[in-house]
């Protein structure tokens, strides 16, 4: 069943939005060589205190991990698909990508966003991987129009990282948001045009395209922190977010960066 916020919810979703947008803002300039992804969550931390809105990841546990979730972001680096566990150990360096990805609580409803940003100078093939996600995000969002189906945003995203020679995960998906962190439905990352649910307003999603620089398999840290998912082949993985309010004049993103 999925939700329809009104429109005082989704203006309270905005308000959220803005302020996740100006945190991971904050986070991504962080982000330098030689800090740690504790550092990163330690800073999340306190911008979250300063903001007045409270990290919903941080002690999230879902069904299939074997602990709560210890930190308020996931930060996964290079080969890291999603869910990296901040670390002391986990020191930056130049020429990395780093995915910081982060929901927050605000007035009582949830936004959910995640950029990858350079640290320094990287190479061209991950620059050109980080331009391909961005659009792809991009051009998701676009098809998410009242009258079209989930499928649309998936086919529309996928068509564009296939062409740009690189590939979607498919492990991992996309989810309506707002009064919980996962709600219905699943955006699939690869779609099929004209299936799935209608689109309609009131709707509420967090559009998030993976895409893996080699192949679209991933592998499931289950033996290790219980959360990390890796590039099956070691290549680098890119991930944007954005949450996404369904309107009478189309999609509306909430958590857009300045």
């Amino acid at each position: 069943m999925i939700s329809k916020k009104t429109k005082e919810e989704i203006e309270i979703l905005a308000e959220g939005g803005a302020i996740l947008a100006d945190i991971l803002k904050k986070l991504a300039d962080y982000a330098e060589a030689g800090i740690s992804t504790e550092d990163i969550n330690d800073q999340a931390m306190v911008l979250a205190e300063e903001y007045n809105v409270k990290p919903i990841l941080l002690g999230y546990h879902p069904s299939f991990a074997p602990y709560p979730y210890p930190a308020a972001v996931c930060t996964s680096v290079n080969d890291v698909v999603q869910h990296g566990i901040p670390e002391a150990g986990m020191i930056l360096e130049n020429g990395d990508i780093i995915n910081i990805d982060m929901s927050i609580e605000h007035k009582g409803l949830i936004v959910d966003s995640g950029l990858t940003v350079p640290v320094g100078e990287i190479d061209k093939e991950s620059q050109r991987l980080l331009d391909a996600n961005r659009e792809a995000l991009a051009l998701g969002i676009k098809a998410a129009v009242p009258g079209n189906h989930i499928g649309d945003i998936g086919a529309a995203m996928n068509e564009c990282i296939v062409s740009k020679g690189f590939s979607m995960v498919e492990a991992l998906c996309g989810h309506g948001v707002g009064y919980e962190i996962h709600e219905d439905p699943q955006i699939l990352n690869v779609g099929k045009s004209g299936t799935g649910e209608l689109i309609e307003v009131g709707h509420v999603y967090a559009i998030e395209p993976i895409v893996n620089a080699g192949s679209k398999e991933v592998v499931f840290d289950d033996e290790g922190d219980g959360y990390s998912v890796y590039t099956a082949d070691g290549s680098r993985s890119s991930h944007f977010e954005h949450t996404v309010a369904i309107t009478e004049d189309g999609p509306l993103i909430l958590t857009k960066r300045k």
